[in-house]
C-alpha cells in the first residue's frame, strides 16, 4: 500500500510539471485518471492478500481459537457463580 501511494505521488509530481504548459483541466483529468489507477491496483492487491492461502489460515486459526476462548469463558462463568453462591453475605 505504501508503494502505491509513492508511485501515487510521484506520478503527480510528474504531471505537474509536465502540465505547466497545459490547461489545468488536462492537469486534472491526468490526475483524477491517476488516481483512478492507483485506486484499481489497491483494490486488487487487497482482493489478492484476502484471498491469499496465509490469511485463510489466519482466517481458520482465529475462528478455533474464538471458539475455544468462547468455552473457557462459559467455564469461568459457572466457577464464579458456584463460588458467588459458596460466599457468605457479610
Amino acid at each position: 500500500m505504501k508503494a502505491s501511494l509513492l508511485f501515487l505521488l510521484a506520478c503527480t509530481a510528474v504531471l505537474a510539471v509536465g502540465a505547466r504548459a497545459e490547461e489545468p483541466k488536462a492537469l486534472v483529468q491526468k490526475v483524477q485518471e491517476l488516481a483512478q489507477k492507483a485506486t484499481a491496483m489497491a483494490k486488487d492487491a487487497y482482493t489478492r492478500a484476502r484471498e491469499s492461502e496465509a490469511v485463510r489460515q489466519a482466517r481458520q486459526w482465529l475462528s478455533d481459537n474464538a471458539e475455544l476462548a468462547k468455552q473457557r469463558l462459559v467455564w469461568l462463568k459457572e466457577q464464579l457463580a458456584e463460588l458467588w453462591k459458596k460466599t457468605p453475605a457479610a
